[in-house]
């Protein structure tokens, strides 16, 4: 199986002239095999000529171009014809005949340009022998209008191949873009989680540091802070672009032990009240369950310090067997998207429902709530 698939793909790499050339010669030894003289193709009813000189050239001008039928499918078609035509009214009645009928639906298939002019062109072309023909044999003439079906026939065989293969390279081109869509949509998701939710934060502890410098202590813990976030908006970054690097998987990992802590320390730092409460134990299948509860509380901490900072802000997490639940509320007038592209909650939305999960955000009271149920995809 493995030789077969490396002589089929060695095959494949050859030129497409020589390719398509054992066609040609095969028609071109058919023709001249005694048993075959005789029993081609037959229109019009000329008498039979016994081959000689001219018979040669005819067979070659019938099947030797069938080599470039699909590099030059307009001299191909001219030639296979011409020789048809030379072959029908000396009576040789060849094997190599068959090869009007490839020229035909290879030039159905690959001609690019001037295609109805063409087919114009070899009717008329068609009509003309016809007529020649008819005077020379003793054919009637429904056997010419028969014979001109079965052409255009080929013909249309290569018009729908043509057509078909079109249709797989638009749907081909549409299933490419729609994916690089889809992962444009996924590489801006998380840029706008990983570095929202850090650069708020920085921005938050930088401001604050202005009202320390009487506070030297304070301000140097502002400032730790400040650095402890610009590493982890580093190290998340350069994980995300591991992801885009070829050799890397394509599957976004879960969040570290303790990512959901770290997330409600750092909001601490930058001078959030947060109330965090985890319980149960995290499912060793949760598949992107996980990922997707800790960018809900990644973008719920990131609104509340962009939107409430100050506020008291509470997190709760419990996993489940078969879902992870969570709830992030803030006191104080906290908003989906003031002043903001309203990107992250949309983003959120769309995370969860991917996973069959509900995704609520609004006002609660006197204050704001984000709450998801999300699936782990784990059997009852």
């Amino acid at each position: 199986m493995i030789e077969h698939r490396a002589a089929l793909a060695r095959w494949r790499r050859l030129d497409v002239v020589i390719r398509d050339l054992p066609l040609g010669l095969l028609l071109l030894a058919g023709s001249f095999l005694p048993v075959l003289q005789g029993h081609g193709t037959q229109v019009g009813g000329v008498p039979d000529r016994p081959f000689d000189a001219l018979a040669v050239v005819v067979v070659a001008v019938e099947s030797l171009p069938l080599a470039v039928r699909r590099r030059w499918p307009a001299v191909s078609l001219t030639l296979v014809a011409l020789g048809f035509a030379v072959d029908q009214v000396l009576g040789y009645h060849t094997v190599a005949a068959a090869g009007l009928g490839f020229a035909l639906v290879s030039a159905g298939v690959h001609l690019e340009r001037y295609r109805r002019t063409t087919a114009a062109v070899l009717s008329v072309a068609y009509v003309a022998l016809a007529i020649v023909l008819s005077r020379l044999g003793s054919e009637p003439v429904s056997e010419f209008v028969t014979f001109s079906l079965l052409l255009a026939f080929a013909w249309g065989i290569g018009a729908w191949l043509r057509r078909t293969r079109a249709a797989e390279a638009r749907h081909r081109r549409r299933v490419a873009e729609d994916t690089r869509a889809a992962e444009r949509t996924t590489i801006a998701r998380e840029l706008h989680d990983v570095v929202t939710h850090h650069v708020t934060a920085m921005v938050v502890q930088a401001e604050a540091a202005r009202y320390l410098t009487a506070a030297p202590e304070r301000l140097d813990q502002t400032l730790t802070a400040i650095t402890d976030t610009g590493r982890r908006a580093i190290t998340d970054l350069r994980h995300l672009l591991d992801l885009l690097n070829p050799d890397h998987g394509t599957e976004v990992g879960r969040p570290s032990p303790g990512g959901l802590l770290s997330l409600v320390e750092q909001a601490r730092q930058a001078g959030q009240p947060v109330e965090f409460t985890e319980d149960g134990t995290p499912a060793e299948s949760a598949g992107s369950a996980d990922l997707v509860a800790y960018r809900v509380v990644q973008e719920s901490l990131t609104n509340a310090l962009k939107h409430a900072r100050g506020s008291r802000t509470s997190v709760e997490v419990h996993h489940g067997d078969r879902e992870i639940a969570v709830a992030v509320s803030t006191n104080g007038a906290a908003s989906a998207s003031p002043g903001g592209s309203g990107r992250g909650l949309a983003g959120l939305r769309e995370r969860v429902a991917v996973l069959g999960g509900d995704f609520s955000a609004g006002h609660d009271g006197g204050g704001f709530a984000v709450r998801a149920r999300i699936p782990t995809g784990n059997p009852t």
